[in-house]
């Protein structure tokens, strides 16, 4: 959970995996490009496009579109020829939108979901003008938006008429931020609401011959919003974010608050999921397109929406915490008593506004709005603040209590895990702060905040931290636990005591969206199995559907390796991992890997722990030595910038021939957001099966009321958990149909059936009953073998099965579709 003193765009920062573009946006602003695919593509191979289409060897180029007919719809399609299942796709898409309700669609890794969902909804909503739909389409980084846009600014130069039509991506003040100093600092929204605040302004404008440092982009952009003319500062079409920030110096225009107001009058928006998916910044953000119920949300790259979800409602609090809570309440405090003796009508103004309630957001100009209510329904808004906090000076009492409240709990030598309910009870009880004043918390601070002029964002996260974790406790009786626990178990002799409120139920932060919009599509190359989903998340889709890829080749080669060449068994089990005979066997197949596989390989282990563990063994072993006889190895660590320049070299080695490994870890921000497509990824091992940390308090809460809420059983979620995670790693070496990659789980338990058979069936498919209990000699033989058949001239076209389509077969198979 993102500490809740930040604004929008710093909590998405947060919230969201940060992806290695914006790291590079961090530190030098001199490179927008992802670190693996900075150079061009080299002829013939195909990259990882916008719409995870290649467009080299088997997928035609885009120069030339096609028109086909789909159950009635004429559709518009960026390319001289679609796959077959992209076509299947849209078709079970297309149902969907049909019957106005939600879609589970998993569909292969390169096989172009993107441009299949952009063009079948563009498409249906221009053929139904009756029905204005609108698409929100959701990523999870920066980069990912980048590449959509790029996809949907394709189909639009195909479009007949794309004149009315305007679709863009919003990011955080830190993507799109123009002004020279603020754009270079690095607290952008701080510098940002210092320029820009409305009593700032206010007093700027009072005082002619004030010094007060105004933003020049803002003040164009408000005076643009009182004369109704921001719709002249932007064309239709698409516009990426560095269309913006062009548009932004050009005419001298802030593109971020532009973006925000534009929201409303565009046909699609690309952005975060926290723009949807965090209440506190949906209520903000996205409040316009929450109006229209002809809305058509797309959650792209979903198979950890679950976890972004439980995230987006769960609050840490730590002794850290707590200190810099009572530094905020002293600064507070003497802020109130500057007002009092200097202006104590705006603390006046504030009281009334609060017998009426809180629901005033909505009224602020743009540039004071701070995060929303992270529970609060706008009707509970409305209500009367309680009367014993709506004077400054009494909030600030109660906030002391709570303060004071929870660092009593920390001082527990046991762990304590507790319901909301009884946790109410016991602040009630002992610190007289009873449920409905602790429902009213986060925005009381909020409108304090706000009336005492405080444009220091960063500095009051830590009594924002405790007022989210109290209006959590007092609004929801079910779907969390607080658990305290006075020593982590990382380091059990270390004293570090925290208290914990978590979210168990996803559905919580998701539900809004399935009850507001008409159709949400949740897709992803890895949601096997599919089923679990719906349950996950506490909604019935009309369509959930996994499709498999047509290839003209086997470019993809799965193997599970169970032992080593000694026949001693292999595996990451917690009573096995440390053994010897596992550890060297291990070593053994990077060692023989590194020796006949070319270009890169990517290894995944389950933690980082269990990497430096293993890595310095083979250290010692002289194995990773050997290894770099043949290959450079670079290594991913918990620090962004370290992980980034990792990055960059493994590229360059790959580049020049030389051939690298890079070590990384399930779950990290590599196996999330870095594709290692072509001849950065021939072969991908990953050691062991990345099951969660299973004596985890939150975890066994969690699994708790999976069990008794879901009926999910303990030992199916932590599988389903870690095969999707297992299988997005090894999913980063195919990225289009053109490339080629091998696959090896290495572990024992990955030839069960109960554990193989959640793996997506595009993967299933390819993995032959030869290659499910291999040692490190015969897995190298078939790496040869393998690698010697890519090695071949193949048929593009395919000699069997159709794997490209053009327009006349469509018209052929929709001509046979009639006539039966």
């Amino acid at each position: 959970m993102m500490p809740l003193g930040l604004t929008e765009e710093e909590a998405i920062a947060m919230a969201e995996r940060t992806s290695v573009e914006e790291v590079a946006l961090a530190e030098g602003r001199n490179s927008r490009q992802h670190p693996l695919q900075s150079h061009p593509t080299p002829p013939g191979q195909s990259g990882g496009g916008g719409n995870d289409t290649d467009t080299g060897d088997s997928q035609p180029p885009a120069a030339a579109s096609m028109w086909f007919n789909l159950d009635g719809l004429p559709v518009c399609f960026p390319y001289a020829a679609i796959y077959p299942e992209q076509h299947a796709y849209m078709g079970e898409l297309k149902r969907a939108l049909d019957a106005r309700g939600h879609a589970v669609l998993e569909m292969p890794t390169g096989t172009g979901k993107t441009a299949a969902l952009l063009s079948l909804i563009t498409s249906y909503a221009l053929a139904n003008p009756s029905r204005p739909l609108r698409l929100l389409y959701c990523t999870r980084t920066v980069h990912e938006m980048e590449k959509t846009l790029a996809e949907l600014r394709l189909l639009f130069s195909h479009l007949p008429d794309p004149s009315h039509l305007l679709a863009f991506g919003l990011s955080s003040r830190k993507n799109l931020c123009v002004h020279p100093q603020v754009s270079a600092s690095a607290a952008v929204d701080t510098g940002c609401r210092r320029l820009t605040a409305s009593w700032v302004r206010e007093k700027a404008a009072s005082d002619r011959e004030s010094t007060t440092p105004l933003c020049d982009y803002f003040e164009t952009f408000d005076t643009a919003a009182h004369r109704g003319d921001l719709a002249s500062y932007i064309s239709p079409g698409v516009c990426t974010l560095a269309d913006l920030r062009s548009l932004g110096c050009q005419r001298r225009i802030c593109p971020y608050f532009l973006a925000r107001h534009l929201v409303k009058h565009a046909n699609v928006v690309v952005y975060s999921y926290q723009y949807l998916l965090d209440p506190k910044v949906a209520s903000i953000v996205s409040r316009e397109m929450m109006m229209h119920k002809e809305c058509v949300v797309v959650f792209d790259e979903a198979h950890n929406i679950d976890n972004v979800c439980i995230e987006a409602l769960s609050v840490t609090i730590r002794k850290q915490t707590l200190e810099g809570a009572r530094r905020n309440l002293r600064h507070i405090s003497q802020q109130i008593d500057r007002f009092k003796a200097t202006d104590a009508n705006k603390l006046r103004a504030e009281y009334n506004r609060l017998v009426d309630g809180l629901a005033q957001s909505g009224h602020l100009p743009i540039s004071d709005a701070w995060l929303a209510n992270p529970a609060l329904p706008h009707d509970v808004l409305k209500e009367a603040v309680p009367g014993n906090i709506r004077r400054a000076e009494h909030f600030l009492a109660v906030l002391c209590r709570l303060v004071w409240f929870l660092d009593q709990r920390l001082e527990t030598e046991n762990v304590v895990n507790e319901r909301p309910v009884s946790f109410a009870a016991s602040i009630d009880s002992i610190a007289g702060i009873d449920k409905m004043m602790l429902r009213f918390f986060y925005d009381r601070l909020q409108s304090l905040l706000i009336t005492l002029e405080i444009t220091d964002t960063d500095e009051f996260m830590h009594i924002q931290k405790n007022c989210d974790f109290a209006t959590l406790i007092g609004t929801y009786t079910r779907g969390f636990s607080i658990i305290v626990e006075p020593y982590d178990d990382r380091m059990p002799n270390i004293r570090d005591p925290v208290i914990q409120l978590s979210c168990h139920d996803a559905s919580l932060a998701i539900q809004p969206v399935f009850n507001r919009f008409q159709t949400v599509v949740i897709t992803s190359g890895t949601l096997s199995p599919i089923d679990l989903y719906p349950r996950l998340l506490n909604f019935n889709p009309v369509i959930s559907r996994s499709f498999t890829m047509s290839l003209t080749r086997d470019c993809i080669c799965p193997m599970v390796l169970t032992r080593g060449s000694d026949q001693l068994p292999v595996s990451t089990k917690f009573d096995m991992r440390s053994e010897p005979g596992v550890v060297r066997n291990y070593g053994r197949l990077l060692l023989e890997m590194a020796s006949a596989v070319p270009d890169g390989i990517v290894c995944f282990f389950v933690s980082y722990s269990y990497m430096d563990g293993i890595v310095s063994s083979w250290n010692d072993m002289g194995i990773l030595q050997g290894t770099m006889q043949h290959k450079l190895v670079f290594i991913e660590t918990p620090a962004v910038v370290e992980t980034t320049l990792a990055l960059d070299n493994y590229r360059k080695a790959c580049n020049c021939g030389r051939g690298a490994v890079f070590f990384s870890v399930a779950r990290g921000k590599v196996a999330e957001g870095i594709d290692f497509d072509r001849h950065y990824g021939r072969l991908v091992i990953m050691f062991g099966v990345p099951f969660q940390y299973t004596l985890s308090k939150i975890l066994r809460a969690r699994l708790e009321y999976l069990r008794e809420t879901f009926q999910i059983e303990e030992g199916d979620f932590l599988t389903f958990d870690a095969l999707r995670q297992a299988a997005q790693c090894v999913g980063r070496v195919i990225r289009s149909k053109a490339d080629y990659g091998m696959m090896i789980f290495a572990d024992k338990r990955y030839s069960r059936h109960d554990k193989r058979s959640k793996l997506p069936g595009w993967i299933l498919s390819h993995l032959n009953a030869a290659h499910l209990n291999l040692s490190t000699d015969m897995a190298l033989h078939t790496a040869r073998e393998f690698l010697r058949r890519m090695a071949q001239p193949y048929d593009k076209a395919g000699s069997g099965q159709k794997t490209l389509l053009t327009e006349e077969d469509l018209q052929v198979m929709s001509q046979d579709g009639m006539d039966m």
